[in-house]
């Protein structure tokens, strides 16, 4: 029995070219397993964006009302907390889709080179 030489494997170094060709690959990837779950996250969205401003808003109204029977007068509570809840709402889902612009930033930096 004879044991035959082991053949050499050439090995080509990294280029900055592979380099872009295996993470253009990996994002590629990357997107089409996000791809499939993209309408329900953008939906789940919505939802979210939609409650932030809604919920404050709806509470604002209740304080309101609730205050407009225990003290009449000629201010309406009703209104004024409808807008101070509008704007709370309205802030409050601004701040969170600026997190995640941000966060979507950072992965999209994070996948180029």
């Amino acid at each position: 029995m004879t044991i035959k030489p082991r053949r050499e494997v050439k090995t080509t170094p990294k280029t900055a070219f592979s380099d872009l060709v295996g993470k253009k690959a990996a994002r590629k990837v990357k997107a089409n397993a996000l791809d499939k779950s993209e309408i329900w996250f953008g939906l789940g969205m919505m939802g979210l964006v939609g409650w932030s401003v809604v919920v404050p808003t709806l509470l604002g109204v209740a304080l309101g009302l609730w205050l407009d029977k225990a003290y009449p007068g000629g201010h309406s509570y009703t209104l004024a907390l409808l807008m101070a809840g509008l704007c709370l709402g309205s802030f409050n889902a601004w701040r969170w889709l600026s997190k995640e612009h941000q966060s979507i930033q950072q992965q999209n930096e994070d996948d180029t080179p």
